[in-house]
C-alpha cells in the first residue's frame, strides 16, 4: 500500500497508529492487535478477540474497574525528582565536602541530622550497575539552616544549583519554575509522603517504575531513591514476597501500561488497587518471608561477587528458562555465575505459597487470576465502605483505628457477617458459572448453596 495515507511520503515507511471504533452502550467488541509487522506495510498480521472490551483496550477481566484501596494508601511513591544535576557528587566530592560516611536513615526534616549526603539509585542502577553516585539532600533545612549548618555543600549547590534554577526561571513563567528557583537548595520534588511512611521502617521495597522485567526488592535506609522508583514503605519480607509472586507482577503487566515496548509500574494503577492476601495464618507468612528473603540475599549476592552480571541480565535467562528455550553460550555463563536455576526455584516457591494464601490454585490460568484480582479489588472496596480495612501497616496508617463490631453488606433478602472475599455477582451465565466455580475451588470443605451464595452481591 505504497499510496496508503499511513504511509510517509519522504521514505515510504509505514507508520503504525492505534485506532478504536466505538458504539455507545454495553455490548461485546472485536479487538485486533498487531502480531507480526515485519513485512508491513504489504502485510500486517493480527491476533483476534472478542468480548467486552474495557477502557484499556483489553477484553477479559475489567482491570481499569479496580479502585484504590485504603488499606494500601500512605505507603508508596516514586522517589525524589532533583531538578538539577548539580545535586549528585562522587565519593570524592562527598568526602570534600565534609561526608562523614554512610548516613544511617533518610532524612525525614525533623530536626537537624549530622549527614546530608546519601547513596543515590535510579532505574538504571537497579537494572544495570550501580554507579556509585551520592546526592545532596537538605530536605526540611531552610536556606539559612543549610548556609550555617553545611557552609562547604551549601556553597557547592549555590554554583552548581542556583544558577540552572535561575535560568530556567527566566525562561518559563510557571508556578513550579518559580518556586524551584526560591527553594533552589531543595529538590524539585522532596516527596515529604514517603519520608513519612519510611521514618517507621528499617529497608524498604523498590522496582523500576519502566523495566523489561517487574522485579522487586529491599533497598537500605541508606540509599535515597529516584523519581524513576517506586517505593514501598513495607520492611517485611512478606510483602516482598507477595509483590514478587507471580499474581502480583501479572497485575501489574496488565494494569500498568508499558512505555514504548516497556512495561510501566504505576503507584496508582498497580500498588494502590492491589488486593493483597487476608488471615494468612502465621506459619504460612513465615514461609513466604524465608523464601522472599533468601530471593532477596541471593541476587545481591552474585551480583556483588560478579561486577559483569547485571537484573536485567539475571531475569532474561530466567525467563529464557521458563520459556524452555535453549540456552546461547552467553545465556549459560551469566546463569552459572548468577545461580539462576536458584533463583527460579526461589520463585517457583513464592508463586506456590501466596497462591495458597489468597485459597487458590497455583496453575490458575492468566485471566482467571485477573478476573478474581479485579472481584477481590471490589469486595475490599465494599468492605472499606463499611469500615473495614485491611491495612497493610496499621501501626503508621491508622494507629487509632478499631475495626466495626458484626459489619454487614447488603446481600440481598438476608444480612450476614461480611465474607473476606465477597464479590459482586456477575450479570453474565459463563461468568456466573466461573465465579461460583472460583469459591468452590477455594474452599477446603464442601460448601452447601447457601454458603456460595452469601459470598456475593446483588445475586
Amino acid at each position: 500500500i505504497p499510496d496508503h495515507p499511513w504511509v510517509d511520503e519522504k521514505d515510504g515507511a509505514a507508520v503504525r497508529i492505534a485506532m478504536t471504533v466505538a458504539a455507545k452502550g454495553k455490548a461485546e467488541g472485536r479487538l485486533l492487535s498487531v502480531t507480526d509487522e515485519s513485512s508491513a506495510p504489504e502485510r500486517v498480521e493480527f491476533s483476534e478477540a472478542v468480548g467486552a472490551i474495557s477502557s484499556d483496550l483489553r477484553t477479559g477481566a475489567d482491570l481499569s474497574s479496580a479502585v484504590p484501596l485504603k488499606a494500601n494508601e500512605k505507603l508508596a511513591s516514586r522517589g525524589v525528582q532533583l531538578m538539577g544535576d548539580g545535586f549528585i557528587v562522587t565519593p570524592e566530592q562527598a568526602e570534600q565536602l565534609g561526608a562523614s560516611g554512610s548516613p544511617s536513615r533518610i532524612r525525614s526534616g525533623q530536626g537537624m541530622v549530622a549527614d546530608v549526603i546519601f547513596d543515590y539509585r535510579n532505574g538504571r542502577d537497579l537494572a544495570s550497575r550501580p554507579r556509585g553516585v551520592k546526592v545532596i539532600d537538605l530536605y526540611g533545612l531552610s536556606e539559612v539552616q543549610a548556609r550555617d549548618g553545611y557552609p562547604a555543600v551549601y556553597q557547592h549547590l549555590t554554583n552548581a544549583v542556583r544558577p540552572q534554577r535561575d535560568g530556567q526561571a527566566s525562561k518559563s513563567k510557571t508556578a513550579d519554575a518559580k518556586k524551584y528557583a526560591e527553594e533552589w537548595w531543595l529538590f524539585g520534588k522532596t516527596r515529604p509522603e514517603i519520608r513519612k511512611a519510611l521514618a517507621g521502617v528499617t529497608r524498604y521495597i523498590a522496582t523500576v517504575e519502566t523495566a523489561k522485567h517487574r522485579v522487586f526488592q529491599f533497598l537500605p535506609m541508606s540509599i535515597l531513591p529516584d523519581n524513576m522508583l517506586v517505593c514501598m514503605a513495607l520492611d517485611d519480607a512478606y510483602h516482598l514476597g507477595v509483590l514478587s509472586s507471580r499474581i502480583s507482577v501479572l497485575w501489574a503487566m496488565e494494569a500498568g501500561g508499558t512505555l514504548e515496548d516497556r512495561p510501566r509500574y504505576s503507584k496508582t494503577q498497580c500498588f494502590d488497587p492491589f488486593p493483597f492476601p487476608t488471615d494468612v495464618p502465621q506459619p504460612l507468612k513465615e514461609k513466604i518471608r524465608a523464601e522472599a528473603e533468601a530471593l532477596d540475599a541471593l541476587r545481591k549476592r552474585v551480583l556483588a561477587e560478579h561486577d559483569d552480571l547485571t537484573l536485567t541480565k539475571l531475569y532474561n535467562v530466567l525467563e529464557a528458562l521458563k520459556e524452555g528455550s535453549a540456552l546461547t553460550e552467553g545465556e549459560r555463563a551469566i546463569h552459572d555465575k548468577g545461580l539462576v536455576t536458584l533463583i527460579r526455584h526461589h520463585h517457583d516457591a513464592i508463586d506456590a505459597l501466596v497462591a495458597q494464601a489468597y485459597g487458590w490454585d497455583a496453575d490458575l490460568a492468566d485471566e482467571e487470576i485477573l478476573t478474581r484480582l479485579v472481584a477481590l479489588n471490589k469486595a475490599r472496596a465494599a468492605e472499606e465502605a463499611k469500615g473495614v480495612i485491611r491495612w497493610l501497616r496499621p501501626e503508621y496508617q491508622a494507629p487509632d483505628y478499631t475495626a466495626p463490631v458484626n459489619a454487614t453488606l447488603d446481600l440481598g433478602e438476608t444480612t450476614a457477617p461480611v465474607p473476606n472475599n465477597i464479590i459482586p455477582w456477575p450479570e453474565k451465565l459463563p461468568d456466573q458459572v466461573s465465579a461460583v466455580a472460583a469459591i468452590l475451588s477455594g474452599s477446603c470443605v464442601p460448601l452447601a448453596p447457601q454458603d456460595v451464595a452469601r459470598n456475593f452481591k446483588g445475586k
